[in-house]
């Protein structure tokens, strides 16, 4: 799909039977992005719900890229991106993310200033409380020395009510929130895109440390906001959850570390790893415990997969990778970024 009269930048909506979802956000997005800079567009991964003639009678101005089976979000995301390799940048944007005026100029126009720049993301709000961060990115993500992921505005469970703390100055991050992400469309494809075999969750966080390796920059442009639903798949209790996290972190630590290193460091992970199958246990929270069992045994299997280690650790050098953010919450009581 080419541009329109020059736009350089394509606002991809992934779609798979959220006929209501977009009923709900699609009209902030489509009142809210600029016509002279962007094109919106849903990627609908085989829908069989009503969301293609939902498109067609609400939305007529919405670009739809058509697949004819789910692609999953990481699958669909690549395949859509790659369809649309003629835009400079595009935006991989949750379908339940509610945006608000000019929440786009501020982020495009720094990376196209910034062509080190490789992602970004805007200060992420939450849409059932619009005065504290959202769980997924809040304002820009990091990883602790253990690769635990945490956000400036959440970390764990606690979540920081926005009172401007983080607003100011572009501020560079580990990794950026795939509900709202601006990515420089060639580094995406040159760099692989996101890793299907994640299924979900960590795998912007997978792009963002490879783009870091590849020398790009990722930041939070807190000049834009959005309000972001989230949990709507999957609740934080869920262990299908819990199964995604613990797998996915592994394989992220695996993949993205020297592998002299990664064997090190993945010990340290088994042991708290084996520290939460026993938190769970005593909690009676069987699903949970089983996930993470799981969540090991698959690991092992999935590993076999990725054979190349890049040379540079990151964990301990990149800002905000030199604590420890388990005994920092649990001992230290801390609970702020």
């Amino acid at each position: 799909m080419t541009p329109t009269n020059g736009k350089s930048t394509a606002v991809i909506i992934m779609n798979w039977n959220g006929s209501q979802l977009l009923e709900q956000f699609l009209p902030s997005v489509c009142q809210y992005t600029n016509p002279d800079i962007a094109d919106v567009v849903v990627a609908d991964n085989g829908s069989t719900d009503n969301s293609l003639q939902l498109l067609a009678d609400r939305f007529p101005g919405v670009k739809v890229l058509q697949f004819d089976q789910n692609n999953g979000y990481a699958g669909g995301y690549n395949k859509a991106i790659a369809m649309l390799s003629d835009y400079t940048y595009a935006v991989l944007l949750n379908s339940d993310v509610e945006v608000t005026p000019a929440w786009i100029e501020p982020i495009i126009g720094y990376m196209q200033q910034h062509p080190d720049v490789m992602a970004c993301q805007p200060k992420i709000l939450a849409y059932s409380d619009k005065k504290r961060f959202e769980y997924a990115g809040a304002a820009g993500g990091f990883l602790d020395c253990h690769g635990f992921p945490y956000c400036r505005g959440r970390i764990f469970d606690s979540i920081e009510t926005d009172n401007g703390q983080y607003d100011g100055a572009v501020a560079d991050i580990f990794w950026a929130s795939g509900a709202a992400m601006f990515v420089r469309t060639k580094d995406y494809l040159r760099l692989g895109g996101l890793d299907s075999r994640f299924f979900a969750h960590m795998e912007e966080i997978d792009l963002c440390w490879r783009m870091h390796l590849a020398g790009g920059r990722v930041v939070t442009v807190p000049q834009s906001h959005v309000f972001h639903l989230g949990g709507g798949s999957l609740p934080a209790s869920n262990p299908r959850k819990t199964y995604l996290n613990f797998r996915n972190n592994l394989l992220l630590m695996h993949k993205n570390l020297p592998a002299r290193e990664g064997r090190r460091m993945l010990i340290v992970r088994r042991l708290y790893d084996t520290l939460a199958f026993f938190m769970f246990v005593a909690k009676l929270q069987w699903g949970n415990a089983r996930a993470v069992l799981r969540a090991h045994a698959d690991y092992r299997k999935m590993k076999r997969h990725y054979t190349t280690y890049p040379s540079v650790n990151l964990l301990g050098t990149f800002p905000g990778t030199d604590c420890n953010i388990i005994t920092d919450y649990y001992l230290r009581h801390r609970r702020k970024f």
